[in-house]
């Protein structure tokens, strides 16, 4: 606990700049994840559809809003630069 206090003015900027990469990672796994399980949704809806499990118009419906949501995630990450 001492040696770590005499070492903080050292090591202090690695441990800001590591916990900084750490919560990127972080948000940009988030983001991933968002976007791959959003396409698994269309995904099994559109399976569903093919086998005769959802109706026409609520697919439709469903469609559109997971459209939207994925198109909504791919225009942020254009704007963030990825």
């Amino acid at each position: 606990m001492i040696l770590r206090l005499l070492l903080a003015p050292i090591t202090g900027p690695f441990t800001g700049v590591t916990w900084i990469a750490e919560k990127i990672l972080e948000q940009a796994e988030g983001e991933t994840d968002a976007l791959e399980v959003l396409q698994k949704r269309l995904l099994t809806l559109q399976l569903a559809f093919d086998m005769g499990d959802v109706e026409e118009d609520a697919f439709e419906v469903e469609e559109e809003e997971l459209l939207l949501a994925i198109q909504a995630i791919q225009d942020q990450r254009e704007q963030d630069g990825e």
